[in-house]
């Protein structure tokens, strides 16, 4: 337990800082939030200067976004116990400086192989971080604020992703491709010096950090890594190489999934008969006996495959299908990305008196109508092209606005609070496991019509029917968040429980 000598528990804390503290500390996690959902995204207007400098196709060029997602998604899962046996503060700052590393050794790198490094390495750190957010907002705020916190942590967020193309596209175009990866030097630093003040070292709950505490399921982890890159391997594989090289590695990765299962099933078993022995389960199943969590977890799957899907599809189409400059495609992505925070902010409010899987249905039918009508754009007149490409990018960033500050939050109202990190750390897993398959699927997909259609992915190309292949492509991303809408319905709290519960 916590005692009045330790300055930085969060005990300590509140009462140094009184009833502001807790937007205190959601400001220090939003910083290192912002600086990792950055890293995530920001490279992707880099990506076809990237694959000329080093003479790389794009199937192999997507790698360094499949590559971040594939490490995030997989040390997602490691956020709780890292928060049980290192507290708030050390794992939150060693993330911090690992991301700084890797931008810094990114940006220098001169191979592609050490570009991948610095990428995985920042994924690494941005998956651990970004289920604490949510962990703070469900634990440090009662039901009647935390839409409210949501919603402006998720404003503030989302204003890295809407700046950084913009700012990413200039800097790509004045300085070259390397200039991104030193973006998010600033944040960093600016996160660890506010981690110093206000981020308690203290685990989640107010307990204090215990090193000597339930070893990692290792076993766990190794088996969500291998599934994972098998399924990414094996989507890629569908594309560039053989029939029986994908149909083994999707198997594998099936197997993997099999064998995942079993074993978190058997641990939460053994550490249910022996509470005091044993190793907690990576991932605790039973969490998904709550339908609400159950169900949104799956809207977390399927919206991750089409939002991270997107974000890539959207500056490679831009730039190969349109031939716009990354400055341009930041540019035209700058008005959607600030009506996606103002939109967040507003939904946050509204999340505290409406149900949640009524918002998180808008959105998608939203997102997926967006989708579903980009293959309305033509370029033969400029004018109209540029207009319509700023209207469906506000209309699918209206549709991420109703579901951002309303999915986590309303999928984990209704478990126990001890049970947060954890449904955390899933729920986020689930998503990032959706978006690393989405960047592959897409990419995939992209390159398996541009063939179909006997063209090629280059700049400028100006072809009969050129942007077939992409307008193929949206309609599946549109299809894909048609489907979560029934996930979403279902969301809905059962008869008698009050909101918020």
């Amino acid at each position: 337990m916590n005692t009045p000598a330790d300055p930085h528990s969060i005990t300590a804390l509140r009462a140094r800082h009184g009833p502001r503290y807790r937007w205190l500390l959601l400001l220090s996690v939003m910083v290192g939030t912002m600086a990792s959902v950055m890293s995530s995204t920001i490279v992707n207007v880099a990506i076809p200067d990237m694959s000329h400098h080093f003479a790389l196709g794009q199937e192999r060029a997507q790698w360094a976004t499949s590559g971040f997602m594939a490490a995030m998604t997989v040390s997602m899962l490691t956020t709780p116990w890292l928060l049980a046996r290192y507290g708030y503060r050390r794992t939150y700052t060693g993330c911090m400086w690992l991301l700084l590393v890797g931008g810094l050794v990114g940006g220098f790198a001169q191979h592609y192989p050490l570009v991948l490094a610095a990428r995985v390495a920042e994924g690494l750190a941005a998956g651990v971080v970004q289920p604490i957010p949510a962990i703070i907002i469900l634990r440090a705020f009662d039901s009647q604020e935390q839409g409210r916190a949501s919603g402006i942590f998720g404003m503030g967020v989302v204003l890295a992703p809407a700046l950084g193309p913009s700012i990413g596209g200039l800097l790509v175009d004045a300085f070259g491709w390397r200039s991104i990866f030193f973006m998010v030097v600033p944040f960093c630093l600016a996160s660890l010096w506010l981690a110093r003040r206000f981020v308690p070292t203290t685990a989640p709950g107010g307990a204090a950090a215990n090193p000597q505490g339930a070893a990692l399921d290792w076993r766990g982890l190794l088996l969500a890594t291998a599934g994972t890159l098998c399924l990414l391997n094996g989507l890629v594989e569908l594309k560039g190489g053989t029939a029986l090289t994908a149909a083994g590695l999707l198997g594998a990765a099936a197997l993997a999934l099999v064998v995942f299962v079993a074993l978190q099933r058997r641990m939460l078993l053994a550490r249910a008969r022996h509470p005091d022995q044993g190793t907690d389960p990576l991932l605790n199943l039973s969490l998904f006996r709550d339908r609400r969590f159950a169900m949104g977890s799956i809207v977390a799957f399927i919206y991750g495959v089409a939002l991270f899907g997107s974000t890539y599809l959207l500056p490679v189409y831009m730039q190969m299908g349109l031939g716009l400059s990354a400055s341009f495609v930041g540019t035209i992505l700058l008005p959607a990305g600030l009506v996606l925070a103002v939109t967040i902010a507003v939904v946050g409010r509204i999340s505290d008196r409406q149900p949640a899987h009524r918002l998180v249905s808008i959105g998608l039918l939203l997102l997926a109508t967006s989708f579903a009508l980009m293959p309305t754009i033509d370029t033969e007149h400029r004018a109209q092209t540029l207009t319509l490409l700023v209207a469906w990018a506000i209309l699918g960033r209206l549709g991420l606005g109703f579901i951002l500050p309303s999915l986590n939050v309303g999928a984990m109202r209704g478990l126990d609070r001890a049970q947060i990190p954890q449904g955390a750390s899933a729920i986020n897993f689930l998503r990032m496991l959706g978006g690393a398959a989405g960047v592959s699927l897409c990419g995939i997909v992209l390159e398996w019509r541009t063939a179909a259609h006997g063209l090629k992915l280059v700049p400028g190309n100006t072809a009969p029917g050129h942007l077939a292949p992409f307008n193929e492509t949206f309609f599946m991303v549109a299809a894909i968040c048609a489907l979560a809408i029934g996930a979403a319905v279902k969301m809905r709290e059962k008869t008698g429980k009050a909101a918020g519960q």
